[in-house]
């Protein structure tokens, strides 16, 4: 998927990109699969803001998506691309022979047309879902699981994979898009592929009014607030923080490690991220 530029007509489309969504093949979601999706724009039960920053944005319906990939020996055909406006990789319909309709996230190189299939038998194939035990070293995959059962967790993003670097007794060790080393059950599903949409990432919003329309709203710089707001805030005239920068609570910003350590996850990490 490539990105478009425009001519600097306005100051707003002067540095702005947009992606061209050529390989989509429909414009409105399948209605049995959508849901409405409740936002509460950062506020809580009492209307008082409980997260920052967030507010506005266009109305958008859930579409439900297949992270479990549970159907085993169904195969089924993709039937549309479509975009989603609730993440960043495009999701795909697909269309089984029971006469099933689900969505799934779309990876690269996947078509209109294609038959995939998941379950431990099914052929090393994109787009195809396997157990992590019977996918060779150095495949890509995404939508890992954590948990057998749970569905996918990990690796959801546009333009993402994992590697399989080894396999050792129960756990297969996978090289994450962060650089961490993590070990999972090798009974855990993960689907063959590198996800979509990579230019995502390259794209300028151009000007403040789309990121409100994504529901961003504006963030204030610590240090442009008073003490009494911020622990970066006060000073005459324009000062520094005047001390590690930490969040409006004390906590570290950039960084800091926040990560629990009672957490049994941390076991399973063979090379952190950094």
């Amino acid at each position: 998927m490539a990105l478009k530029s425009y001519k600097p007509n306005t100051p707003g489309l002067r540095q702005r990109t947009t992606l061209v969504f050529d390989e989509l093949t429909a414009k409105k979601p399948e209605k049995s699969l959508t849901s409405y999706l409740h936002r509460p724009a950062g506020r809580d039960t009492y209307g008082h803001i409980s997260v920052r920053r967030r507010g506005g944005g266009c109305k958008r319906k859930y579409r439900i998506i297949d992270f479990k990939r549970d159907k085993h020996g169904v195969p089924g055909k993709v039937h549309t691309i479509e975009y989603d406006p609730n993440r960043t990789v495009n999701i795909a319909l697909i269309f089984y022979v029971d006469g099933e309709k689900r969505y799934i996230i779309a990876p690269q190189g996947l078509k209109v047309g294609q038959t995939i299939v998941s379950g431990p038998e099914a052929p090393l194939e994109t787009g195809n879902a396997l157990p992590l035990k019977n996918i060779p070293l150095g495949l890509t995959v995404h939508n890992v699981e954590l948990t057998l059962g749970r569905g996918g967790q990990l690796v959801r993003a546009a333009g993402l994979g994992a590697t399989i670097v080894a396999k050792e007794g129960d756990y297969v060790t996978l090289r994450l898009p962060s650089g961490e080393m993590r070990m999972v059950f090798d009974e855990c599903y993960a689907t063959i592929g590198q996800l979509g949409n990579f230019d995502h990432m390259n794209v300028n919003l151009g000007k403040a009014g789309v990121s409100r329309h994504l529901g961003k709203r504006p963030a204030v710089r610590g240090i442009a607030m008073n003490p009494i707001d911020h622990p970066h805030g006060g000073g005459e005239g324009k000062t520094g923080c005047g001390r590690n920068p930490v969040s409006p609570w004390g906590k570290p910003a950039k960084g800091g490690k926040t990560r629990s350590k009672k957490k049994p996850s941390n076991a399973f990490i063979v090379k952190k991220r950094k």
